[in-house]
């Protein structure tokens, strides 16, 4: 028994050994052929034997690799999906931060390009106007409910005064009111106790243009004998001298004749608007082409010729950018009267009242 086991023993060794040696030396036989295929092929191109094989066997497979191309192409999706749903948080994170980063660096850009365009436009108003003026900038607006202002960050230091006008990049937007060494206050022509002397563009149809507790303008004192339409640009009729003949005011929005009426109902949307933080021009003088000239003037009279023409017509001439309540305290209550419901038109009594406020 020993010994038949030991025979056994060494029968499977020899088996062993014998399947171990077989297998190198096919793996031997295989290489050398392989070398021997390659070198054949490349010495004979395209054109010998083995390449009308290696193209047949192409040939033969193609089917097969189209059909597992088709069967594995979903699951290579998946596996992409798979990996972008695998992400890190941190990768995640650091997407998010950047995302906001580029959101805010557009965010500046925008402003940046938006202050550029309102300064260009101030400098465009300036050329256009040929107006001596300063630039200032808005840092706050009203602090109360019931007036319609804003501050702006230069004062007498910068040599600005009472009654000057100011404008954004496209129309007049108000007058100076007060004055502080560093910072001054702004009534706006909407606020209630504003009025410009102001014409129809086109027609030079002579008005008050006039603010109200809600902000809305309207254009008062034109006779419906003379000609206004919607769309209409109102500007600056140099009577008073507080504001540039022909600055632009607003745009006709609405106009309406009553019965019997003498004058127009005339809505007017302004042009300018002003937020905190923007730029805003301020006019320091006017030339002499700037103000009204003895035609105009002469006009104006000529277009109250039709209205009231009594004292109180004259003492409420030349309101331009006056506070209305101190027009009204200026004179008895029937020049009051008059006043409200006549085109302006210059007198000795309205440059008078012009100096002696101060708005």
């Amino acid at each position: 028994m020993p010994f038949t086991n030991g025979a056994r023993g060494l029968s499977s060794g020899l088996k062993d050994n014998s399947t171990k040696h077989t297998g190198g030396r096919t793996f031997i036989i295989l290489s050398i052929l392989s070398a021997v295929l390659l070198t054949v092929g490349v010495r004979l191109g395209e054109t010998g034997p083995i390449a009308v094989v290696r193209g047949g066997f192409n040939t033969i497979t193609m089917p097969i690799r189209v059909i597992g191309s088709a069967v594995t192409a979903p699951f290579q999706g998946v596996g992409n999906i798979f990996v972008n749903l695998t992400a890190n948080q941190e990768t995640l994170t650091q997407l998010r931060e950047e995302n906001e980063q580029l959101r805010s660096r557009n965010a500046e850009l925008e402003e940046a390009n938006t202050s550029v365009q309102r300064l260009q436009g101030l400098l465009d108003l300036q050329n256009t106007y040929n107006l001596k003026s300063t630039g200032a900038r808005v840092i706050s607006g009203s602090s109360d409910s019931w007036s319609s202002t804003i501050t702006i960050d230069k004062g007498s230091i910068s040599g600005l005064a009472v009654g000057m006008p100011v404008t954004d990049s496209s129309a007049a937007i108000g007058q100076i009111i007060s004055v502080s060494p560093t910072s001054s206050t702004v009534r706006l022509i909407t606020d209630e106790h504003s009025g410009v002397a102001a014409m129809v563009q086109s027609s030079r149809a002579q008005g008050i243009l006039m603010g109200s507790a809600s902000g809305q303008l309207t254009l008062n004192q034109v006779r419906t004998d003379q000609t206004v339409k919607v769309g209409d640009t109102i500007v600056a009729s140099g009577l008073g001298g507080v504001f540039p003949k022909g600055l632009p005011l607003g745009k006709v929005t609405s106009v309406e004749t009553n019965p019997g009426a003498l004058y127009y109902t005339i809505v007017v949307e302004p042009i300018g608007h002003v937020t905190n933080n923007e730029e805003v021009m301020v006019i320091t003088s006017l030339t002499e082409e700037q103000k009204a000239t003895a035609e105009d003037i002469a006009e104006a009279d000529t277009q109250n010729t039709g209205g009231n023409t009594s004292s109180g017509a004259s003492s409420g001439s030349g309101s331009d950018g006056n506070d209305k309540n101190k027009s009204d305290s200026s004179s008895n209550s029937t020049s009051n009267d008059n006043a409200q419901t006549s085109l302006p038109a210059p007198s000795n009594t309205a440059q008078h009242n012009q100096t002696s406020r101060t708005d």
